[in-house]
């Protein structure tokens, strides 16, 4: 199950790519919200990779948490760049 290392990251993109554009619409683009944004995407990404890493450990390729949490950070930080291309 080599080929699922390869799909934690970019799924872990997009779950947070579509969750920030949810909260894009919930809030309506309102200024003091959309500073927050990256962090929002920080803190989504590190959730994301905390849990992918107990409960479904094969798809994520860290060793401990703590690799785990950076992975999912910097997924929830490329959904935000993402999202300024």
């Amino acid at each position: 199950m080599e080929y699922l290392n390869l799909i934690s990251i970019p799924a872990i993109v997009a779950a947070v790519y579509l969750l920030i554009e949810v909260i894009k619409k919930a809030t309506k683009n309102n200024e003091k919200v959309s500073h927050f944004y990256p962090l929002i995407g920080l803190g989504l990404g590190i959730i994301a990779g905390i849990i992918c890493f107990y409960f479904i450990p094969d798809i994520i390729p860290a060793s401990n948490v703590v690799i785990a949490m950076v992975i999912g950070g910097a997924s929830g930080l490329s959904a935000t760049g993402t999202n300024q291309i």
